[in-house]
């Protein structure tokens, strides 16, 4: 059955379709009906005097109201309608570029005109027209705005078609007043402060923007400067207010773009969506199925690419797929943007095509929101230094095909591995400092970023198992490489890949290759894949999670372990060198702190990775008879193997800081506050290396007590005698640290520090009402046996153990006043850490992918 036909009742959203603006009437056709006078016979009378832009749908400009009047020409035929934020809020609010699409339809109902959203989600793609009649009843619709005729001249209607465009299309009026922050404690995360009032959509400060109005022969553009007002400004931060959100927190005025777009022709072949190639699923359902075919059609998202000459083993593409990169961007970002972009072009070559992916700089006349634009935005923020990235594509909802590629690019990305580098380096000797090493770093980064959100733009997942395979992938989360050198100095001009690597290859040969005419192309597909495979290439995106021992973010080297251990003997060189050489001369030396962070906790991500291998599990995306292997236990040596070099990432050796540095950090001067870069503290103003050392600890500790964790080490030795088991595995873990001699001094305290650490996790696994019971029920013994041994061992401790061992015995106690209600006192976390650790925001809407 050929499954890529679409009929004209449904509908699929990209993102959420947005309605109608905040404060507006709920019917706005029947608000209109009450005063619009009846409608002009002659369009021509009508707008004598405005200005006429013809094009996909021609419209009028009406100087001295300010009005839009919109010709419909066009009744029963579906468009794509787009509607985009065209500039930012600033302060992590909602940013330039986000957007929504969908299919709709202007439709006459009486003396009204509805813009019509039909549900493609359920479709019965069949000839059958009343099994499609009994689809499209089963399934409501959306009028998405209702307009009363301004004239009418045959099939041609007049619309006042301003309060659509002159709203709030992207909803950002409840998300502006959505919180407010009432500062910053200690150097932890914001403290979330109360609800501000809400900003609301302003129509006596909003307007027609005319100068990015436009219109083509197959789109229709408009764009609106829209005001929103209220909000607070009584000590707020971000979105409840203050100076980072807008120069008068009460007045926030951002553009917003919306775009009537004639949707491609019915030449598009869909391409079979298959788990293990490493695109996006675009689906619907299909109610005219039959038995022997599943309900949900599986179909992959990708742009329309097809070769000149399909018979060719190269050839030049009919139409190449261009991105353009925000002209905004400082020269330097802008430069290898283009050039990161552009390996991409390299994947395409190895599929059979001549320069049929290119990137280019955006014309100086051309509008970003123009849905013919693939784009690049580079987005600045304000008081948020995470700056995270994303790529996103708008499709035609009956077919999967992409329209739009649009990538949104943090601008402060490169200033994180700047500062790495910086901490790395310690280039700020005497004299003048050499810093073409640490932006040779940062650029290098900024291109291979171009390349992986370009990619998600181009259909494809993260492979976050690409790294231990010689970096095959820009679609894995790089940590940036770089080792110690005989002479104590570290290299670091291999810190990112350069070029596309071979699963992205495989990735776009797959689903981009353009068979000859009377090819089977299920048959060339799995004889692609069958190469694929062949070659040892492993797709694992986000479904990774916290189980496979090779799917990691942030993470190199082809062994987790081995990774680790070479990470901690170049990190305990880098701290124990550590000096004002690290920050700029006359820069306050309490700003030491800032790069002392991410080289304390260089290891963060490969205690993760480290981590999986302890009750992970090896699997694939398997199918039928491909020959992979669905899943395969980790072997019991390779468990103990990362148990061991876990342990080695808290001793008091490995977070010692040394004196000398310790001295060097002063309380934050004037002008220098807290932020959410810095590590937490128990002792006011004053650095805390004690805690510092908390938020890194906690990370293997909670690793190694995670619940689920748990839960496969007790289902695997169940089924295997020879796996670790959990019991095993907490007994080692407290022999390593409650029942380890304490040290003297400062190491001491760091040792109490975890051991009290250890102790929180594993009551909050036994008090945690999500965990399996079994995993509660080994938590919970081990408790009661670490308590007799604090009993017995009380007695005959010095003072300094006495004192951890009465406290650990108090939170047994009032842990078994009642398991169930058992809160333990907040451990310090790590300070954020993408990118590198606010993950791209990795989650999945549709096809937005971070």
């Amino acid at each position: 059955m050929k499954r890529h036909k679409y009929l004209p009742f449904a509908l699929l959203l990209t993102f959420p379709l947005l309605t109608t603006a905040q404060n507006a009437p709920a019917d706005p056709a029947a608000a209109a009906s009450k005063a619009a006078p009846k409608p002009a016979a002659s369009l021509a009378d009508f707008t004598k005097g405005m200005k006429k832009y013809e094009g996909y749908f021609p419209f009028y400009y009406e100087e001295k109201t300010g009005k839009i009047y919109l010709e419909i020409n066009k009744f029963d035929q579906e468009f794509l309608y787009f509607s985009a934020l065209t500039e930012g809020v600033g302060a992590g609010g909602p940013e330039k570029g986000q957007a929504s699409s969908a299919i709709v339809k202007f439709m006459k109902m009486g003396p009204k005109v509805l813009l019509m959203a039909p549900n493609y989600n359920y479709r019965a793609v069949t000839t059958n027209l009343d099994e499609q009649k009994s689809v499209a009843g089963a399934f409501a619709k959306s009028v998405v705005w209702g307009f009363m005729p301004a004239a009418t001249e045959g099939s041609k209607v007049l619309v006042d078609f301003t309060p659509f465009i002159v709203r709030d299309s992207q909803k950002i009026g409840d998300r502006l007043g959505a919180r407010s922050f009432a500062g910053l404690r200690g150097g932890a995360a914001p403290a979330p402060g109360p609800a501000a009032p809400p900003y609301r959509f302003d129509e006596s400060r909003s307007a027609v923007y005319l100068a990015s109005t436009k219109n083509f022969p197959k789109n229709t553009e408009f764009e609106a400067l829209v005001t929103f007002t209220g909000g607070s400004t009584a000590g707020g931060r971000g979105f409840g207010g203050g100076p980072e959100i807008a120069p008068d927190p009460n007045a926030v005025t951002v553009n917003m773009h919306q775009s009537l777009v004639e949707l491609p022709d019915n030449q598009y072949k869909p391409r079979k969506f298959d788990p293990r190639s490493g695109l996006n699923m675009f689906s619907y359902l299909d109610f005219s199925a039959p038995m022997t075919e599943p309900v949900l059609v599986r179909y992959s998202r990708r742009h329309r690419l097809e070769k000149k000459n399909p018979g060719a083993a190269s050839s030049e593409a009919v139409k190449p797929i261009v991105y353009y990169v925000d002209r905004g961007a400082p020269e330097k970002i802008k430069k290898a943007l283009i050039e990161g972009g552009a390996w991409w072009n390299q994947a395409f070559e190895a599929a059979g095509y001549k320069n049929a992916f290119q990137v280019k700089e955006l014309p100086a006349d051309a509008d970003a929101m123009d849905i013919r634009y693939n784009v690049v935005n580079w987005v600045d923020r304000a008081g948020n230094p995470r700056a995270f990235s994303y790529g996103s594509s708008y499709i035609d909802p009956r077919t999967g095909e992409i329209i739009k590629g649009v990538v949104t690019l943090g601008s402060d990305r490169h200033r994180q591995d700047y500062l790495i580098a910086e901490g790395l380096l310690q280039p700020y000797g005497a004299g003048k400092a050499n810093t073409s090493k640490m932006e040779q770093l940062a650029m290098a980064r900024i291109r291979q970023l171009s390349a992986h959100e370009i990619g998600h733009t181009l259909g494809f997942f993260h492979n976050f198992a690409a790294s231990p395979n010689g970096r095959s992938s820009v679609m894995d989360y790089p940590f940036p490489r770089f080792s110690l050198k005989s002479d104590g100095t570290i290299d670091v001009s291999d810190a990112y890949a350069t070029g596309i690597g071979s699963w992205d290859k495989r990735s776009v040969i797959w689903g981009y290759q353009d068979f000859p005419k009377g090819t089977d192309e299920d048959a060339g597909l799995e004889k692609i894949m069958q190469e694929t495979l062949k070659q040892g290439h492993l797709f694992i995106p986000d479904i990774g999670g916290y189980t496979h021992p090779t799917s990691h973010q942030w993470d190199d080297g082809e062994n987790a372990v081995t990774q680790l251990t070479k990470l901690m003997t170049v990190r305990r060189h880098v701290l124990d060198n550590f000096s004002e050489k690290a920050i700029p001369d006359q820069a306050p030396m309490a700003t030491l702190e800032e790069v002392l962070v991410p080289i304390y906790l260089l290891h963060r991500y490969q205690i993760e990775a480290t981590a999986k291998s302890l009750g992970g599990l090896y699997f694939s995306p398997a199918v039928k008879g491909d020959g992979q292997v669905a899943t395969k236990m980790v072997a019991p040596a390779e468990q103990w193997k990362a148990f061991d070099a876990l342990m080695t990432t808290i001793t008091p050796d490995a977070l010692a800081l040394p004196e000398k540095l310790i001295q060097q950090i002063p309380p934050r001067p004037s002008g220098y506050n807290n932020m959410s870069e810095l590590f937490s503290r128990h002792t006011g103003p004053t650095f805390d290396p004690i805690a510092a050392a908390e938020a890194a600890a906690s990370e293997t500790i909670s690793s190694l007590l995670n619940a689920e964790r748990a839960a496969r080490l007790i289902e695997y030795q169940a089924r295997d005698s020879q796996q670790p088991g959990f019991m095993p595995v907490v007994d080692k873990l407290l022999s390593a640290t409650w029942k380890a001699p304490l040290p003297a001094g400062y190491k001491g305290e760091l040792q109490t520090m975890v051991n009290n650490v250890t102790l929180k996790t594993l009551l909050e696994l036994a008090a945690d009402n999500r965990a399996s019971e079994s995993a509660r029920g080994q938590a919970l013994l081990k408790v009661q046996e670490l308590q007799l041994w604090m009993s017995g061992k009380l007695p005959t401790a010095d003072s300094r153990q006495k004192a951890n061992l009465a406290f650990g015995l108090s939170q047994i106690s009032k842990f078994n006043e009642d398991p169930n209600k058992f809160q333990p006192i907040p451990g310090l976390e790590m300070p954020p850490g993408a990118p590198i650790g606010m993950p791209d925001l990795n989650f999945l809407d549709d096809d937005v992918v971070y």
